[in-house]
């Protein structure tokens, strides 16, 4: 799957769902209108003569119905602009804490974390719908830094570990090809378009109020015509919204099961939910009328209709599976089957290689193809996800739980900032303690203490990133003031030798703009042409060919290999002066640049990819800031295979 090829499709597929809107909509007008005219007809008296057409019904028709579909579709769409959280809090899904102790919610958490790893994704947060029985779950979110994933506790506790995964690789396969936005989008119109229905439910019940009579003194024939006018009016809406609902979700379902068995290399995961969803009584419907309007957003289908084969969202178990297995035998899942949750493995951790930053010691190196760096955005494939498995495996078991517990998380950021220099490291340590406050200074003794007590308590440098990223949920979910004296904390700690490594850059860039987004997850796209932002293009790549080398002759080729990808720019693109190659400009670059379309995200990352690579090699710093700067764009980098 080509992760910018895929967002470009969604943003079409939200163009075509527009057109589709705009349809629907008209053939509610025409139905209001027909609705009135027949009333009409049937009230006149016989004899007398009515015209069809009556251009004043007609527009007011047009007016109060394009108007009423508007406001709310609006309504909807603000209550989503939260992200993802906002559309779990919709369908009251809890959300599960990243330290929590139950198996079946921890072997989730472990999964989803995996995935997100080897994805290069932040670890979304993981939601669970308690109140349902079946077995169904759904990804939503903006963008891939407010996504959530959400299962229902049938999933949990009737899955192996082999289907859950498969069913979190179909979701995975959501969060990186665009689907979650264009969900939201779907929503928002089919709520819209069901507001009219709702409308005259709602006044029709009213007059159940008061012993039967309508309230406000209102005549109970007027209520009773104007209820029934807007349900049978709002039925037709409701006709086109499934419609549409169901036209929009069948086939990428499809293509969502076949990257994530591409993900996992195990077609028994996604086949063996889909073939429990048909055995057992309860399937994947849904209980909670409150989620029909996100039947498109779940794994399988979540809610019957009348008419099934035009209204399901989702194609039928039977042919999902024999698209995965065509030698399936046709036989469902019969007996009950627990999964062993006791499933957990921690290998030895690597010990801690420090990589001095700057010219003034050569960096570990390994070979590297500038295509290995760019070919795999918002790839699934298997060896991304048994590198994540390693890297897991291997992390020490005190740091990772650090990274769940919501105490522990602040203080091992600002662990993974400390260094190794005796006497820095006091200074850091003096300074957390001084600025970060009592509950962190106390955490950051408590992990410390464990990871001495650890004779592998190491961290290998590689795994950093990582480590931060499994740490994202835990800090997404503090308050305001947690973050305002973890913020300033982390800055104290990276200017305390006086300088910044590209790793801190790395490290509070994409802390910063990830919780950034979580607050604010809807991204404008402000610059579509490759000369609107070639100043900051100019400015990344110089950055990244000063970074690599000290050597002039080689900072300018692999600057000129760099700017080779881009010679649709307008202009030459030349190598800015070392003076001019500060962070604080680095950092102006990329907020412009992650504002631009995914074309020029895509051209920049090759481009940068081509800088990096110039001599055939890569430093763990130099993978740290280009993956700081997909993380910026919202481009998912994963992990480089072992």
């Amino acid at each position: 799957m080509d992760f910018f090829e895929a967002q470009i499709q969604a943003k079409k597929r939200i163009g075509r769902l527009c057109v589709l809107f705009s349809f629907a909509v008209a053939g509610i007008i025409l139905a209001g209108y027909a609705v009135i005219v027949l009333g009409g007809v049937i009230a006149t008296p016989p004899g007398t003569r009515l015209k069809l057409w009556q251009p004043g019904i007609f527009f007011a028709v047009t007016g109060c119905t394009v108007t009423f579909v508007g406001f709310a579709s609006l309504w909807k769409w603000r209550q989503f602009s939260g992200g993802g959280a906002a559309v779990a809090s919709s369908v009251s899904a809890r959300r599960v804490r990243p330290d929590s102790a139950n198996p079946q919610e921890r072997r989730l958490l472990n999964v989803v974390e995996e995935m997100a790893i080897a994805a290069g994704v932040p670890v979304p947060a993981v939601y669970v719908l308690d109140d349902e029985p079946g077995i169904n779950a759904f990804a939503a979110g903006l963008t891939t830094s407010d996504a959530i994933v959400c299962v229902t506790r049938g999933t949990l506790g009737k899955l192996t570990r082999d289907e859950l995964q498969g069913v979190v690789g179909h979701e995975y396969s959501h969060i990186l090809n665009g689907d979650m936005r264009l969900n939201v989008h779907l929503s928002a119109i089919l709520f819209g378009i069901l507001a009219i229905g709702l409308a005259g439910r709602g006044l029709l019940s009213s007059l159940g109020t008061s012993h039967g009579r309508p309230p406000h003194n209102s005549n109970p024939l007027f209520i009773i015509l104007v209820g029934s006018t807007l349900l049978i009016y709002g039925y037709v809406g409701y006709c086109f919204g499934r419609l549409i609902q169901a036209a929009v979700s069948r086939q990428r379902e499809f293509l969502a099961d076949a990257a994530a068995v591409q993900f996992t290399r195990n077609p028994a995961g996604v086949a063996g939910a889909l073939k429990k969803i048909g055995g057992y009584a309860t399937g994947s419907t849904l209980l909670a009328g409150g989620s029909e309007q996100l039947g498109h957003f779940f794994f399988a289908q979540g809610f019957r209709f009348g008419l099934d084969t035009f209204f399901e969202t989702h194609p039928p178990p039977v042919e999902r599976i024999r698209a995965i297995d065509p030698r399936w035998d046709g036989k469902f899942f019969e007996a009950p089957q627990v999964e062993d949750m006791s499933y957990e493995v921690w290998a030895s951790a690597r010990p801690l290689v420090p990589q001095p930053a700057g010219c003034s010691a050569p960096a570990r190196r390994r070979p590297v193809r500038p295509v290995a760096l760019t070919a795999d955005a918002g790839a699934l494939t298997t060896g991304h996800f048994r590198r994540a498995q390693q890297l897991l495996a291997a992390l020490p078991p005190p740091l990772l739980a650090a990274a769940r517990d919501p105490v522990q998380a602040p203080a091992l950021v600002c662990i993974l900032l400390l260094s190794d220099q005796a006497e820095l490291r006091e200074r850091q340590l003096a300074l957390a303690t001084q600025h970060a406050g009592p509950e962190i200074a106390a955490a950051l003794g408590v992990i410390l203490a464990t990871m001495a007590a650890d004779e592998n308590g190491g961290l290998a440098t590689e795994a950093r990133l990582p480590l931060l990223q499994l740490a994202l949920p835990t800090l997404r979910a503090l308050d305001r003031a947690a973050l305002a004296s973890l913020l300033p904390t982390l800055a104290k700690l990276i200017h305390a030798d006086g300088k910044v490594t590209t790793f801190e850059f790395a490290l509070k860039k994409m802390l910063v703009h990830q919780l950034g987004l979580v607050r604010t997850p809807r991204v404008r796209v402000d610059y579509n042409s490759l000369q609107g932002v070639a100043a900051e293009i100019a400015t990344v790549l110089s950055h990244l060919a000063r970074a690599g080398s000290c050597d002039e002759p080689a900072a300018i080729t692999a600057f000129a290999a760099g700017a080779a990808q881009l010679k649709h720019i307008g202009r030459p693109l030349a190598l800015l002066p070392a003076t001019a190659c500060t962070l604080a400009a680095l950092d102006r670059a990329l907020d412009k640049l992650a504002r631009a379309t995914p074309v020029i995200k895509q051209r920049l990352l090759v481009a940068a990819a081509q800088v990096i690579a110039a001599d055939g090699t890569i430093t763990v710093e130099e993978g740290e800031l280009y993956r700081a700067l997909a993380a910026t764009l919202d481009v998912p980098i994963p992990l480089p295979d072992a």
